[in-house]
């Protein structure tokens, strides 16, 4: 039931993008159908077209890192000519839609390029263009190409938004999981947290280790959590606040936060730029931040001579 339901919300989301497109691009039925009548004299030419195409794309760097395997370029070439017919049949519907979607995520899949994909297709256009009847009237003939055209734009657009959509899907996932090891909470005895920050903090990042340390506090019931911002790279106004904001939601989660690994460098800068760190329990190093850390928790070091 549930994947009746998405598919069904996908096939209204592909026709409302049908209707987007159209007026996008001033797509009139007048156009659909001169894109058929050019079907009339491609199609029945498609073998050579797609063998043309891949003459030029022989010529291609890229053209080893796809299509070393025969077999395999057979069946692209076979799958290409359906595509062509397809875009012939100039039936612009949510079915048209999901198909070139589809094919924009295959070629992210597949690593291709966003300049040899559009290199291509002005290729298939130019290969169509030259087997649109030369004798029909130049007016005829124009309109025909025109209409071409806006329908490979049609194509265009699909694929390329759905390629970038999913490259920004693995991208933002890469990111999510980089973070998630950047910012590692770690329980390093009982009731002790510890997060180590390495890099720059910005608001987004800020607000991720935010979240992960107070549910890491709420999951243990810590006492104390130390953040050593000795890898730190830059300290300013913004970073400091941040570092503020951290301290007073521990502390309203009945945790105390310690800020480990001031260098003097850090403590000048906060100095020069008038921050007023409040209450925050700083430390110049790790040591006297666990020292401390152990001592709040009832814990007895008894230190080497």
């Amino acid at each position: 039931m549930l994947n009746t339901v998405q598919s069904d919300t996908v096939s209204t989301a592909d026709a409302r993008q049908a209707e987007i497109l159209r007026s996008r691009y001033e797509i009139t039925d007048g156009d659909l159908e001169r894109v058929r009548v050019a079907g009339t004299a491609v199609i029945p030419q498609l073998s050579s077209v797609v063998a043309d195409f891949y003459v030029w794309l022989e010529s291609r760097p890229e053209f080893p890192l796809f299509f070393s395997d025969p077999d395999n370029l057979a069946r692209v070439q076979g799958l290409q000519s359906g595509v062509w017919m397809t875009f012939f049949g100039a039936d612009l519907s949510a079915d048209y839609v999901g198909e070139r979607r589809r094919i924009g995520q295959i070629h992210a899949n597949i690593g291709l390029s966003l300049s040899l994909y559009l290199a291509g297709m002005e290729q298939w256009l130019q290969l169509f263009v030259s087997r649109v009847n030369s004798d029909a009237p130049g007016a005829d003939r124009n309109a025909i190409v025109a209409a071409v055209t806006k329908m490979m734009y049609v194509d265009v657009d699909i694929v390329i938004n759905t390629y970038l959509e999913n490259t920004n899907a693995v991208l933002s996932a890469q990111s999510d999981s980089l973070m998630r090891m950047s910012t590692p909470v770690t329980s390093i005895w009982d009731r002790i947290l510890m997060l180590p920050i390495v890099g720059l903090i910005d608001s987004k990042r800020a607000k991720d280790i935010m979240s992960s340390m107070l549910r890491k506090i709420a999951d243990t019931q810590s006492r104390i959590v130390i953040v050593d911002i000795s890898g730190v790279a830059i300290v300013d106004t913004a970073v400091a606040n941040h570092l503020l904001k951290m301290t007073r939601a521990t502390r309203l989660m009945g945790c105390e936060c310690i800020i480990s690994g001031l260098s003097p460098e850090i403590a000048e800068t906060i100095v020069d730029l008038g921050i007023d760190v409040g209450d925050i329990r700083t430390t110049a190093n790790l040591r006297d931040a666990l020292k401390y850390a152990f001592k709040a928790v009832g814990i007895s070091l008894k230190e080497m001579p």
